[in-house]
């Protein structure tokens, strides 16, 4: 079973985050939220106080199949700033590991300078962050492990995504219809 770790920073933005965390979960994926707050109580954009799983420093990033980083600001700066989960971001390109974002949360990716030579979207306002990467306007894009998504519209879409890619289409599929999104 696929093990996503999903990071959570004051100002992030909460549907972004718990769309997909919900989507993955509907999917007996193991999802582990994780603050980088240092405190476990993480407030969103919109002052919904969420409470992470564990800190960051509790991560086994051994463990981790999928890096998740939700939009959001000042959630995306707050994350950027964090460099126990940069370092590990930069890991796990190196490695291979898959590696998704949503919103703003690609310009961290972009700023690590690991969508070089990948399409990728963002957030509008935000491309120019993506350095060296072929800007798309697709809702949810994947090249190679890395996928990004354009924003809270689109986080149900980056959950079935993620669906696709770690237990497969059948999955989502069902899931997509149970949830009657589009369906």
């Amino acid at each position: 079973m696929s093990k996503v770790y999903a990071f959570l920073a004051d100002g992030f933005e909460e549907v972004e985050a718990l769309a997909v965390i919900d989507v993955l979960r509907r999917a007996n994926v193991d999802v582990t939220t994780f603050s980088v707050m240092n405190r476990f109580e993480v407030n969103g954009s919109h002052n919904i106080i969420i409470k992470a799983d564990k800190l960051i420093e509790e991560a086994d990033w051994s463990e981790a199949d999928v890096l998740f980083l939700p939009g959001g600001m000042p959630g995306t700066l707050n994350l950027g700033a964090c460099s126990r989960l940069t370092d590990q971001i930069k890991q796990f390109f190196k490695e291979g590991k898959r590696i998704a974002a949503i919103c703003a949360a690609p310009s961290v990716l972009g700023q690590l300078h690991i969508l070089e030579g990948k399409k990728a979207t963002c957030y509008p306002g935000f491309e120019d962050k993506l350095l060296g990467a072929e800007h798309v306007k697709d809702g949810v894009v994947t090249d190679g492990t890395i996928t990004t998504a354009r924003g809270m519209g689109y986080a149900v879409d980056l959950g079935l995504e993620l669906v696709k890619l770690l237990v497969g289409q059948e999955t989502s599929d069902e899931i997509r219809e149970s949830i009657q999104y589009n369906y």
